[in-house]
């Protein structure tokens, strides 16, 4: 064996297998070393990996809107959406939203949750330090922090080592880089796993607050209203699937039922401050609308249209319409497979929320790969089986995956349509 040897048992009949000396030694080691500092040494080591190769990009990336030729690191991280975020965290939100020839509202800030940058703006007043190195930073943490509390929520399903290679997974996906660059992604995802962790927790009141800053941080606060309601409705019907001993009373939904009011609302509030601010009633979703505008044009916003019109824009009709359908099958088959189970039924109604609010109101498009990290945790499913070649594979294709990422959304290669 590689890691072992087989030994006679006391009886002499059944063969034991135990470890090596060497190896016995390792895992002693292993076993002292806190959880936490494991899982904080691996997420340093991916994001080495992952800055190795942004570094490699920034190396032969050329003078673009965002930099100079050869950008530094902390340049090179704040492209693309981090100039939004710095727009924001320097001069806040427009009143009056910019239009073009047409009278069509054009890209502004309206369209960027302010609790991300109006963080980074605090950091940067009280220690004076630049936006890009405060901006990262802040993901950096945000992204340890995350990595954390990712590990204890897969602990409450799986089994140690299963739930350790679901951190790994977590810590080298392919846009793992949204946890070193000027993104909110980072704090977002933080907020979002301990609001889940609180959910599987039942600590429903102390939710609230935590609800209240993921709605500002990420559009998520609707789909979490949803995930709510389903969980609700779950305890109802079928109280051991959600792992009640019982049916809940009246005061037991309190709770569970203002966590879900509470997110709707924190849900329809930034397009409402949008509103206020601008005086336009619209502000907010004409100026997501404008991202899509270069791909189908102007088209007004109807609930689950876009993903069809995404779908027939780039695969051309019907293959588009077959194309998403059996997207859709694929990902309810593999969410509600039996093996699926063992990460318990909030995560995955969450991956359903999710998904249904993206199909309501997301444009499909080069960003989509980063908008589903939400769903993140739904590696666990990933992480199920034990076989060492399989995991090995998993992280090469992960961290393989990673670069063809970078290659097409983050490097600016000339006029790019890909922006992540």
């Amino acid at each position: 064996m590689a890691d072992g040897v087989t030994t006679a048992s006391p009886s002499g009949s059944v063969p034991v297998r135990r470890p090596r000396p060497g190896v016995a030694r390792w895992r002693a080691r292993y076993r002292v070393v806190p959880w936490w500092a494991r899982i904080t040494v691996l997420y340093v080591l991916a994001r080495i990996v992952t800055g190795t190769m942004l570094m490699g990009f920034s190396s032969i990336q050329t003078a673009n809107s965002f930099t100079l030729s050869h950008p530094p690191y902390l340049s090179f991280a704040s492209i693309w959406d981090g100039a939004w975020y710095r727009v924001i965290a320097s001069a806040g939100y427009p009143s009056t939203l910019p239009l073009d020839t047409a009278g069509h509202v054009t890209e502004n800030a309206w369209a960027f949750m302010p609790a991300y940058p109006f963080l980074v703006r605090g950091l940067m007043l009280l220690t004076g330090a630049s936006f890009e190195l405060v901006a990262v930073s802040v993901s950096l943490v945000a992204g340890w922090g995350a990595a954390l509390v990712f590990r204890r929520l897969m602990g409450r399903f799986l089994d140690p080592a299963r739930a350790t290679f679901a951190t790994v997974l977590f810590c080298v996906a392919p846009v793992s880089v949204m946890f070193q660059v000027a993104y909110a992604e980072a704090m977002g995802l933080f907020l979002l796993l301990a609001t889940l962790m609180l959910l599987v927790q039942r600590r429903f009141w102390t939710m609230l607050p935590v609800v209240l800053l993921l709605g500002m941080t990420r559009p998520t606060g609707l789909a979490f209203a949803l995930l709510m309601v389903l969980v609700i409705g779950v305890w109802w019907l079928r109280p051991a699937w959600v792992r009640m001993p019982s049916r809940p009373s009246f005061r037991s939904l309190v709770p569970p039922a203002v966590v879900a009011v509470v997110s709707g609302l924190v849900g329809l509030a930034w397009p409402a401050i949008a509103w206020a601010v601008t005086g336009v009633p619209r502000a907010y979703t004409d100026t997501e609308l404008a991202w899509r505008s270069s791909y189908i044009g102007w088209k007004e916003l109807v609930p689950f249209a876009p993903w069809v019109q995404g779908f027939g824009w780039w695969f051309r009709q019907p293959a588009g319409g077959v194309l998403l359908a059996l997207v859709l099958v694929g990902f309810a088959a593999f969410v509600f497979m039996p093996p699926a189970r063992r990460i318990g039924l909030e995560l995955r109604l969450w991956a359903v929320a999710y998904l249904v609010y993206l199909l309501a109101v997301f444009f499909p498009q080069s960003s989509t790969w980063r908008i589903l990290l939400p769903i993140a945790p739904l590696l666990g499913i990933v992480a199920l089986p034990r076989s060492r070649v399989y995991r090995v594979l998993v992280v090469v294709l992960c961290v393989v995956l990673q670069w063809v990422w970078m290659y097409y959304c983050w490097w600016v290669d000339g006029y790019d349509w890909t922006p992540p």
